[in-house]
């Protein structure tokens, strides 16, 4: 038994993509309440958990959607992939979102591993 069955989330964690990078449509970005926290949530048309926005991914999405404004957001199309990020000085696996490019698309949207380890504060 996986202990992560036992203790479902309704947010994406790096081991639900399974060592793949996926494509994804952006639906609904909605503030929710996390622990203590408000923090922006992402969420696809392809699968129920919604994604917490850190500062990177948040501006990796902008960019790609071309604007700061989260409603201008639905309907764009991006590739999670897993990848290990320093984050409070330890090394931990992470989410994170980049552009679909013509490899991901030949791949149907799934399998294509993106490169390596990440060095950036925040998961």
């Amino acid at each position: 038994m996986l202990i992560d069955s036992v203790f479902p989330s309704k947010y994406l964690k790096a081991a639900d993509l399974q060592g793949k990078s996926t494509i994804l449509t952006i639906a609904l970005i909605a503030m929710e309440t996390i622990g203590s926290d408000r923090r922006a949530v992402t969420y696809f048309q392809e699968i129920e958990k919604g994604l917490v926005l850190n500062k990177t991914n948040a501006n990796t999405i902008k960019e790609i959607a071309g604007s700061a404004e989260t409603g201008d957001w639905i309907g764009t199309k991006v590739v999670l992939y897993p990848t290990r990020v320093d984050f409070q000085g330890k090394r931990v696996d992470s989410i994170r979102v980049d552009r679909v490019s013509d490899q991901d698309r030949g791949l149907g949207g799934a399998g294509h591993r993106r490169g390596g380890d990440a060095d950036e504060g925040t998961h």
